[in-house]
């Protein structure tokens, strides 16, 4: 009897899982269709947005969170009130225009740099905003990636200087490869002391499966117009001429990312450290990779207290399709989800 009541379960339980899938991806495939004929009457799609927010009152007051708890009422009044004085001098200063702003920007660096998207329209927005005096903090946690993608948030940060705008880069956990590319346009990379910097090098990696395919008499052809059209593939059978031209290419690529270092940042020694190795904060000083060793939030909170920090974030909101899609998504896996941990925990019940 018990062994036909785990049967019982196991069988109901994948039965229900297999049909939430079905149904999920039913689902899924309506709300698809639906966003695209949205899409196409113009509706429904993505909007984008520029998120404003000042932090500098905030980051300033955080301790007075702990004053209002210890302090008496006389005391606390007091205090507020010489707060509200201090706030005050700064609006006058607001409006005379002469109250600097420090921009605080996110970077947070996948293999394909996708938030160079949004670092474009924020960069634009504080060129056509800044005054002299003006500059920005990149908040820059990345291990790199395509050549491209970060190639072009390279030059995003370039616009600033050529601005006029002083960047400063500050490093927490980590700013590698494309990452590092990124940090040495600034005027100044400030790192905490173990964060990871460096990795100044390329890598291209690829499987080939052409062996496999011989194995099991499968032909699979490469036809190309120019002699390095495809230099390297993953079907075909790989030559010697082709892999010596695929490493020319990365050699040049590493070449051209240690001019820009060798441009931004002269005093680092290219031949001890452009091998591919990282180093921590502390090391990465000694080496004149970054300036500084400081986290983001004392960085932040020093300027806190002579400037507006302004918090900006390129946001793009999901039209009303694309936001039922992602909820039906994320509700079917969880129900999946449980079932299945409910089927499983309910057979090892049954077998203690």
């Amino acid at each position: 009897m018990l062994e036909f009541v785990v049967a019982f379960c196991r069988d109901y339980g994948l039965f229900l899982a297999k049909t939430v899938t079905v149904l999920a991806a039913i689902l899924i495939v309506v709300g698809r269709l639906a966003s695209l004929a949205m899409r196409a009457r113009g509706g429904g799609g993505e909007r984008a947005r520029l998120v404003v927010q000042r932090i500098d009152r905030r980051l300033r007051l955080l301790g007075r969170h702990i004053e209002f708890r210890l302090l008496n009422n006389k005391q606390w009044k007091a205090l507020a009130k010489a707060d509200a004085l201090i706030e005050a001098d700064q609006d006058k200063e607001r409006v005379a225009g002469t109250r600097k702003r420090v921009y605080v920007l996110q970077f947070a660096g996948d293999i394909r740099a996708s938030q160079v998207e949004s670092l474009r329209h924020e960069i634009t927005a504080i060129i056509a905003a800044h005054r002299p005096g003006d500059e920005v903090i990149l908040r820059l946690d990345s291990p790199g990636g395509v050549v491209h993608g970060y190639g072009l948030a390279a030059s995003q940060l370039q616009r600033l200087r050529d601005a006029g705008v002083r960047l400063v880069v500050t490093v927490d956990k980590i700013a590698a490869s494309g990452g590092y590319l990124m940090a040495c346009v600034a005027d100044q990379i400030v790192a905490a002391p173990f964060a990871v910097i460096g990795s100044i090098g390329v890598v291209a990696q690829l499987p080939n499966l052409h062996k496999l395919m011989q194995k099991h008499d499968i032909d699979f052809e490469v036809l190309t117009a120019g002699k390095f059209k495809r230099t390297l593939t993953v079907f075909g059978e790989n030559t010697e001429e082709g892999r010596a031209q695929f490493l020319r290419e990365l050699d040049q690529t590493h070449q051209l990312f240690q001019s820009v270092i060798a441009q931004y940042r002269p005093q680092v020694a290219l031949d001890e450290v452009a091998d591919g190795r990282t180093w921590y904060g502390s090391q990465a000083l000694e080496l004149g990779l970054v300036d500084a060793l400081q986290t983001s939030d004392s960085l932040l909170v020093a300027a806190a207290q002579s400037a507006d920090v302004i918090d900006l974030r390129w946001r793009t909101k999901d039209g009303w399709s694309n936001r039922v899609q992602a909820w039906i998504s994320a509700n079917v896996a969880l129900a999946v989800d449980r079932v299945v941990d409910r089927l499983w925990a309910r057979t090892r019940t049954d077998h203690l």
